[in-house]
């Protein structure tokens, strides 16, 4: 057994390619011990909120102490009053910040010996255990892996003069045409070759626009540089609309949105050229060059102007701060607004959208050839397939077939597995779902027989816990109109308990899937459950439910269908106090429905006079038995998604106001063609597949029912 673990390891290896595996290194580079995300930061940006990046090299190497330490707070504070959450950057022995305490600023700006950190100097420093500030190449890398768009900055580095000969060009030009953030400054230095940093910037396929009404290209202190950018963006809204449609075309280059210096601040452009060729002469005389060149010059532009420089440098900045907070809380806006907007518009449906609420895993399926799996450490023969699926369990997959398409509420990684599984889920409304950079998409290992049986189950789901109220109740009104919500085990308890007091406080159906045993019964720690329509257990989470409410429960449970069906009904009986219908899963047994049943029919559909709650008091209890469609042993491929199928079929037949057998009876048809397929939900699932008019088409076994009250 452990050797054929070894293997499907080594295969799932295999399916990564070259590409992917240096993201997994740079992913693990800069996570962990490396890095450390200030909880404001992090919250902000799992809830979707507006942060601005900002560097620390200024703070290091461009001011002196202590104007450096209220200029950053300043800084912080203004990215604070436009809406937004400031993140500085910066490295405090050895790990990478993003956000910083009052306390690790204080630190950097008074700190004799740190070191000016640039894409190249990373692998260096934080081996080395050293804190430093991060350039504008430095502070992209790290905003670009925290998923933070857009970054603050005063000026760029660029071509420095005479770079034709030196070529001394900054990291800051190349970062700009490799890693996709929003870089928000006065342009680039007026120390450098405007012109040759621009040319240098079209090279890099980096998108340059100011910002106003003017395309004058900034020269940090000087409101004009003498060249024109490229594009101009008038507002906020105009640059926010820039920066989306460029990520959301994938692009790996950055935007840079030059800004120019307030004018009442603006220094001069004749006496800042004359001050800088003064400070370059000075400068090769005493043979500064590389990394020290920019510092030494601006700080005798300092000198050279009476101050006039770091007025205008201080100003910049501010102002910079104030426009690139706005352009965020603008792209937070627009990001939001297109996401909504992405849904089907409720004038457009013939039914309001239902909620899935769960997990997406990527599954790798290793499928023995002979009926006993061997231990021992001996190899097994058998096939290994990947699948991209919906875990939640597969509802949104099966219900999206079956022509529901429900809103998704999930959360995945910006990882190797990402795009595969947007291609695969492409049939499915996955507007919503949160991809967090520096988290890795939930994933599972599973070794079934050649029944289809599972042997062993390995996950890394440790992505499910940033499903959070905090995100779901972005959704609120989306729930609130949903015919249906579903919602399922991995969800954290406080997402659980949210969406149920949700249920209670606005009459919603939800319907709760328990996943697996360990997690079946987190509703019912507390009351919530009692606000659920539905749950969709098999006998063992339905024996862990009554367990946790302090029910009797049997030690053993049975085999025999006969003893099954009496066991099952015992377990439901006391849920449907509450509930309206338990759907007790029996495997090759069938079904199990159990609920209120008026006319000789139990009560399915939401609406109406078949609502749940609040039922005539004429309903009596009753369970009713619907066996499986046969299939033999050599058809079943495997049953990892069987269940999840059954559930969407009943679901999507309830949805369609189908009568309880026809709904039941959908969702024993894609159970059995997902039994069949490799797919937990198998592709031939559609509406033609699994319909009214193939029920009415088959003759089915006779369904059995028992009183309960």
């Amino acid at each position: 057994m452990h050797k054929m673990i070894r293997k499907v390891t080594s295969s799932l290896g295999r399916h990564v390619s070259t590409m992917a595996r240096g993201t997994t290194q740079v992913r693990r580079f800069l996570h962990g011990a490396y890095v450390r995300i200030h909880p404001s930061v992090q919250e902000a940006l799992m809830e979707g909120r507006p942060v601005v990046a900002l560097e620390s090299a200024i703070i290091t190497h461009g001011m002196a102490y202590p104007l450096n330490l209220s200029m950053a707070r300043e800084v912080e504070e203004t990215v604070r009053v436009n809406g937004a959450v400031p993140a500085t950057v910066g490295i405090l022995r050895g790990q990478i910040h993003v956000g910083l305490t009052d306390k690790e600023l204080e630190f950097l700006a008074s700190s004799k010996n740190a070191v000016k950190v640039s894409r190249r100097d990373f692998p260096f420093v934080l081996s080395q255990g050293l804190s430093g500030g991060t350039t504008v190449s430095g502070t992209m890398i790290a905003a670009h892996k925290a998923g933070i768009p857009v970054f603050v900055t005063g000026g760029i580095g660029g071509v420095h003069r005479e770079g034709e000969n030196t070529m001394d060009v900054s990291a800051d030009l190349t970062e700009l045409g490799r890693t996709p953030v929003a870089v928000v400054s006065a342009g680039a230095k007026s120390i450098l070759d405007i012109g040759r940093t621009l040319e240098y910037l079209e090279t890099q396929g980096v998108c340059v626009a100011a910002f106003g009404e003017s395309r004058e290209f900034p020269a940090f202190f000087s409101r004009q540089s003498g060249f024109q950018a490229p594009y101009h963006v008038r507002d906020e809204e105009e640059a926010a609309k820039l920066i989306d449609s460029a990520l959301g075309l994938g692009l790996s280059n950055g935007v840079l949105i030059a800004v120019p210096c307030p004018q009442e601040r603006a220094a001069s452009g004749q006496v800042i050229e004359e001050a800088i060729q003064q400070a370059l002469s000075e400068a090769r005389s005493k043979g500064i060059t590389g990394k020290e060149v920019t510092p030494f010059l601006l700080q005798k532009l300092i000198e050279l102007t009476d101050g006039k420089s770091l007025d205008s440098n201080l100003a910049l900045i501010q102002n910079n701060a104030k426009v690139g907070s706005c352009i965020a809380v603008a792209l937070s806006k627009l990001q939001k607004a297109r996401r909504k907007g992405n849904l089907p518009r409720r004038g457009d449906m013939t039914a309001p959208q239902p909620v899935v609420i769960g997990g997406i895993n990527v599954d790798f399926i290793a499928k023995a050839q002979n009926p006993d799996i061997l231990g021992g450490g001996q190899t097994n023969a058998g096939r290994v397939r990947r699948t991209f699926v919906v875990f939640g369990r597969n509802l949104a997959d099966c219900l999206s077939r079956l022509g529901q398409t429900p809103l998704l509420l999930s959360a995945v990684g910006k990882d190797e597995h990402l795009q595969s599984v947007l291609h695969y889920c492409h049939h499915m409304d996955m507007s919503a779902v949160l991809q967090l950079e520096g988290k890795s998409t939930a994933t599972y290992c599973a070794v079934i027989t050649s029944a289809g049986e599972l042997s062993i189950g390995l996950g890394d789901m440790d992505i499910h816990q940033q499903i959070t109220e905090q995100y779901v109740s972005q959704f609120k009104e989306n729930l609130c109109q949903a015919p249906l919500v579903c919602i399922d085990g991995n969800v954290p308890l406080s997402t659980i308990q949210y969406v149920c007091q949700l249920a209670k406080e606005h009459q919603l159906a939800v319907c709760y899937e328990p996943t697996d045993e360990n997690k079946a019964s987190k509703p019912f720690l507390s009351d919530s459950w009692k606000a659920l329509a539905y749950i969709s257990p098999n006998l063992q989470e339905l024996r862990a439910i009554n367990r946790t409410l302090g029910n009797p429960v049997p030690a053993e449970l049975p085999s025999m269908l006969e003893d099954v069906v009496q066991t099952a009904v015992a377990l439901a009986c006391p849920l449907l106090a509450h509930l309206q219908c338990v759907v007790v899963t029996l495997g090759t047994h069938g079904i199990l429905l159990c609920g209120k049943s008026l006319g000789g029919s139990i009560l399915l559909c939401p609406g109406g006079s078949q609502t749940g709650k609040g039922t005539t008091a004429a309903a009596s209890l009753c369970a009713a038995h619907y066996p499986t469609i046969p299939i033999s042993r050599e058809e079943i491929v495997n049953v990892s998604g069987a269940g999840d199928s059954l559930m969407a079929g009943i679901l999507a037949g309830m949805l369609a106001k189908h009568d309880t057998d026809t709904c039941v009876q959908m969702g024993l048809l894609a159970a059995s063609l997902s039994l069949r397929s490799y797919e937990p939900i198998s592709p031939e699932i559609s509406t033609s597949s699994v319909s009214q008019e193939q029920v009415k088409s088959r003759s089915w076994p006779e369904v059995k029912v028992w009183k309960m009250d």
